[in-house]
C-alpha cells in the first residue's frame, strides 16, 4: 500500500510539472491580422483618382506586433503583393488608429514609406459573402513613386472562406 501511495504521488508530481503556461495574446491583438484589401490612388482630399491603378485587385496585407510586443507599435506589411513594403507604425489601441511619423524606413526594400489615416474598426465591413467583418483603411506614400500618388488601402479582415475571396 505504501508503494502505491509513492507511485501515485510521483505520478501527480510528474503530471503537474508538465502543465503548459497559457498562451497569451500579443499586445496589438485588436489591430493585428491578415486583411483582404484593394488599393486606389487618391488626391489630397481623398477623392479617388484611379481605382486599382495597377490592376492588382484584392490581396493580403498583414499587421502584427513588433518584437517589443507593446500596444503602441506594430508593423504593416504588404507581403510583397503591391509595393514591397514593411514599415513600423505607431499604434493607438484606444482609438484603433495607426500611422508613421512622416517618412519611415521600408524594411522590405530600400526606400521610405509614409502611412497616414490608419484605422481598424470592428464589424463595419461586409465581406463578399455578406457577412460582417472588421475593416481596415490607411493611406500610403512612397518616396520612390515616380507619380507621387497617395494610395488608399481599404478592405476587411481575411476570413479564409472561399466565398470572401
Amino acid at each position: 500500500m505504501k508503494k502505491l501511495l509513492y507511485i501515485l504521488a510521483a505520478s501527480v508530481a510528474l503530471l503537474s510539472s508538465c502543465a503548459k503556461d497559457p498562451i497569451e495574446n500579443t499586445a496589438t491583438v485588436g489591430m493585428a491580422g491578415e486583411w483582404y484589401v484593394t488599393v486606389d490612388a487618391v488626391d489630397e482630399n481623398g477623392e479617388v483618382l484611379y481605382e486599382d491603378p495597377y490592376g492588382v485587385g484584392y490581396f493580403i496585407v498583414s499587421t502584427f506586433n513588433t518584437a517589443a510586443n507593446v500596444p503602441t507599435e506594430m508593423f504593416v506589411f504588404d507581403n510583397y503583393n503591391f509595393w514591397e513594403f514593411q514599415v513600423q507604425v505607431k499604434a493607438d489601441p484606444e482609438t484603433m488608429t495607426f500611422a508613421t511619423d512622416g517618412m519611415a524606413p521600408n524594411l522590405a526594400y530600400d526606400s521610405n514609406v509614409q502611412i497616414t489615416g490608419g484605422k481598424v474598426s470592428y464589424g463595419t465591413a461586409t465581406t463578399p459573402s455578406g457577412q460582417p467583418a472588421d475593416a481596415i483603411e490607411f493611406c500610403v506614400k512612397f518616396d520612390d513613386d515616380d507619380y507621387g500618388f497617395t494610395y488608399k488601402f481599404h478592405g476587411y479582415r481575411y476570413t479564409g472562406f472561399v466565398a470572401d475571396e
